[in-house]
């Protein structure tokens, strides 16, 4: 199943990267690239965290061929709507889901700690699309105080699937169910504009105060 997760995970992205390649008008080469950036980027960080060779692209060489070929489709042959803004949503929420429950197995599956393989699971899931942002000249949506909850949601999900993973009877259920979460998290959070709170004007004020 978690093969079947993480080839979600990869389409998704792509499908991420895709449009965000169309949105800021870029050519064929830009939009493979960025596409092929967000599919993989977060996952081959947590690969190089965890010392685990080969990356987990080049051990599963069908990967990259299915970006390449989901880049030629949207660049060549369908027509991504103007108004993609909702679809762009949707695709970033799924590979959050599905990508950080597959980093949050592996990591687990390298003997790591709890808290370690539930970080490893947001890195997984998020960072593909921070290096996305920064290539396209955007502050990252982690690292922004407007976005909706992003990690939060990752990190919130990769506890529920290593905590239902640790009971038997549940241990089918827990990937299906902490991908859901994710997404279903993700997207209220985008609906309804769920925000950490951040650090405000009066605080920083305060904290430099100190520091002198």
């Amino acid at each position: 199943m978690l093969q079947v997760i993480e080839l979600l995970a990869v389409i998704c992205s792509a499908i991420y990267g895709v449009l965000l390649a169309r949105q800021h008008k870029m050519d064929f080469v830009g939009v493979f690239s960025l596409a092929f950036i967000v599919a993989f980027g977060g996952g081959t960080l947590r690969d190089l965290f965890l010392d685990r060779h080969p990356l987990f692209w080049i051990r599963a060489s069908h990967y990259p061929v299915i970006v390449f070929g989901m880049a030629v489709a949207a660049f060549f042959i369908l027509k991504v709507p103007k108004n993609s803004g909702r679809l762009l949503d949707l695709a970033d929420a799924l590979g959050l889901g599905f990508f950080s429950i597959a980093g949050a197995d592996a990591a687990l599956d390298e003997g790591t700690s709890w808290f370690i393989a539930a970080m490893l699971g947001a890195v997984t899931g998020t960072f593909g699309g921070v290096i996305g942002d920064t290539i396209c000249n955007r502050i990252p949506s982690l690292f922004r105080p407007s976005t909706p909850l992003y990690a939060t949601c990752s990190f919130v999900g990769s506890w529920i699937f290593i905590l239902l993973s640790q009971v038997p009877a549940a241990k089918e259920l827990a990937a299906p169910v902490a991908i859901a979460m994710i997404i279903l998290f993700r997207l209220l959070a985008l609906h309804r504009g769920w925000k950490l709170p951040a650090l405000s004007a009066e605080s920083e004020e305060v904290a430099a105060e100190h520091v002198e």
